[in-house]
């Protein structure tokens, strides 16, 4: 569905232009965005790499278990259906711990990893389980203490303080987690209430 809005919104643009008469500029904005495109990613690529390679090291060191068991206890809480040694439970907190680290990137196959896990516990149901619901409201607000992405789009257009973004994105996105489980919260207890 959002390859056909994207061709749509492009033949429109592409069609207007003819009639408008500003062919040349949406010529210039396709080579321009492009070029912009693959410096944007060579940025990307190396921020990314760095900071999975620390993640790697952190995790044969040992480090992410022992993160892993530090947040198992509020982990466990906020999935009471999940058994805490399911695989579920580990692709979960390896989620979080990837996005708590800003890569959003790795952080993606752990949760599809993860939901295919509680789809499983869900007894294959295509209806959505509470801890399915929980796990999309607490991966969309993913609470980033180092927002790896942003700074490097930031480096790659030359900031002077790519790192000044750091507080910000660690209250925004504490703030829209804790935001994400009280409505989750909320909205799960008014279904039981009419249930």
């Amino acid at each position: 569905m959002v390859n056909l809005i994207w061709v749509l919104l492009t033949v429109i643009g592409i069609v207007f232009a003819m009639f408008n008469g500003t062919m040349e500029q949406v010529n210039e904005a396709v080579f321009k965005g492009g070029k912009e495109a693959i410096t944007i990613s060579f940025g990307l690529i190396s921020v990314l790499v760095f900071w999975l390679g620390l993640m790697k090291i952190a995790e044969k060191a040992g480090l992410l278990e022992k993160l892993g068991n530090l947040f198992k206890p509020i982990v466990s809480r906020l999935f009471p259906e999940v058994p805490p040694e399911h695989p579920a439970m580990g692709y979960m907190i390896s989620n979080m711990m990837a996005n708590l680290f800003g890569l959003g990137n790795a952080a993606t196959p752990l949760g599809i990893k993860a939901m295919e896990q509680l789809k499983v516990l869900n007894g294959n149901s295509d209806k959505a389980s509470r801890s399915m619901i929980t796990f999309l409201a607490i991966n969309t607000s993913s609470l980033t203490l180092i927002p790896t992405t942003v700074i490097a789009i930031m480096m790659t257009y030359g900031s002077s303080s790519p790192t000044s973004i750091v507080g910000p994105t660690l209250i925004a996105t504490f703030l829209s987690t804790i935001g994400a489980i009280l409505i989750d919260r909320f909205f799960y207890y008014r279904r039981k209430r009419k249930g």
